[in-house]
């Protein structure tokens, strides 16, 4: 093989490489956005639900109606577990929590509603009690990451 020959044999193997690396960057993980119901007309301050690959983001989730603590972290649960299961996934695929409490009083029992909701392996979590509290008057927000 000439020297002309190898360098364009080499230049279209060296091509030939980069675009199977950009078809490949193309089939990758892809964000997407999980809605409950239609797609809104107006692009929102923030999505509830994405993924990123086969890992699951569930927005913080607050309860804003009058209540206790328990009353409030069943709902926040519900809610949670609903995204969830929109988006393929489920309560024992959660591998993260955070917890936002308002008055860290309530740790007690917000875990009384909290403890088995994730099945036999529940998730690591944090708990903190936020200073200022929790917007819209909640008296708990959760957020988890989870995989589908």
């Amino acid at each position: 093989m000439s020297n002309s020959n190898r360098r364009t044999f080499i230049r279209a193997g060296a091509l030939a490489a980069a675009a199977g690396g950009a078809a490949h960057a193309q089939t990758g993980p892809q964000k997407k956005v999980h809605y409950r119901g239609s797609k809104p007309d107006k692009t929102p301050l923030f999505n509830g639900a994405v993924s990123y690959g086969n890992l699951l983001f569930i927005a913080g989730k607050g309860a804003h109606f009058p209540g206790d603590i328990k009353a409030h972290t069943a709902h926040v649960l519900d809610e949670i577990q609903k995204e969830l299961e929109n988006a393929g996934s489920s309560m024992d695929k959660v591998l993260k929590c955070s917890v936002f409490l308002s008055d860290l009083r309530d740790y007690k029992a917000m875990n009384e509603v909290f403890q088995g909701r994730f099945g036999e392996n529940p998730p690591v979590r944090t708990t903190i009690a936020a200073a200022g509290g929790i917007p819209g008057d909640s008296l708990v927000e959760m957020d988890v990451i989870a995989y589908i």
